[in-house]
């Protein structure tokens, strides 16, 4: 029986800047990883006991890149300072409102990687 979510992996075409987008744009931190015998990084939101995103270094990245996986989502919160961050970068993003509901923002990630960020819908944009 399945419990929950455990991580998504990303490969990095380029780590540093696969790095910063996710540690600088979304706010997750690099925390601990162990020795896998090959470079990456296992990144963390609030609770630091779980890595909720793996990211290898070393691999190449596929033709097809999203592949049958669509994309990846993320419960956020600070809505406001995130579409800041994204505008100052220049980063492309797609902010909708869900009828009465939470809003989304869609990006994708420097490997070309789909990212939701879900935000409550009491926040302002």
């Amino acid at each position: 029986m399945i419990l929950g979510m455990n991580h998504f992996t990303v490969i990095a075409e380029n780590p540093q800047a696969t790095m910063d987008f996710y540690t600088g744009m979304l706010g997750l931190k690099e925390g601990f990883r162990p020795d896998l015998g090959f470079p990456g990084a296992w990144l963390y939101g609030e609770d630091t006991r779980h890595a909720i995103l793996h990211v290898y270094f070393d691999r190449p990245v596929p033709a097809q890149r999203a592949g049958v996986i669509d994309h990846m989502a993320f419960t956020a919160k600070g809505l406001r300072e995130v579409k800041a961050r994204f505008d100052a970068a220049g980063w492309k993003y797609d902010l909708r409102r869900q009828a009465g509901a939470l809003w989304q923002l869609f990006c994708h990630d420097p490997n070309g990687a789909k990212v939701e960020l879900d935000f409550d819908k009491a926040e302002e944009p």
